[in-house]
């Protein structure tokens, strides 16, 4: 792994965190979505993160809506500080069945927005078994619907 993976539930634990490893690359993860979000907004500029992976195992679907945990507010502030949004590879491999194809949709549905908002997008994995090769991360990323210049950057 070439990055430093920030995972933290406290905006003063994570800013502190992010603080301490400045300079490298940092990938901040967090299932609160408000904290995504501050993160993103508040942190941007003085305390910048290279990618927010998003984890969508845990999440709940509304009756007629996904819940993705990402929306366009938190787009444009990621567009504005530069900040990619991460895909974690591991919860695709890991699931089967409905959950993965609830986990895929939600994903699909952060594509659309980042293709939206030009954010670039990354596939993030933590376990070592599960690692790819980048033939296989392009074409899992055009099956899931990110355009050609997304995939050139995986």
């Amino acid at each position: 792994m070439d990055f430093i993976l920030v995972r933290e539930n406290d905006f003063v634990k994570a800013r502190n965190a992010i603080g301490k490893n400045r300079g490298k690359k940092i990938v901040f993860s967090s299932d609160d979505d408000e904290l995504n979000r501050k993160i993103l907004e508040k942190l941007g500029e003085s305390l910048p993160i290279d990618c927010l992976l998003i984890n969508q195992n845990r999440r709940k679907d509304g009756q007629k809506q996904r819940d993705s945990g990402f929306n366009h507010v938190m787009a444009k502030f990621a567009k504005k500080n530069s900040v990619c949004i991460g895909i974690n590879l591991d919860e695709i491999m890991e699931n089967r069945g409905k959950d993965k194809s609830r986990i895929l949709a939600r994903i699909q549905q952060n594509i659309k927005l980042c293709n939206k908002n030009k954010l670039k997008m990354k596939f993030i994995n933590l376990k070592r078994e599960n690692e790819k090769n980048i033939y296989d991360l392009k074409s899992l990323g055009l099956v899931l619907g990110m355009p050609t210049w997304m995939t050139g950057e995986l």
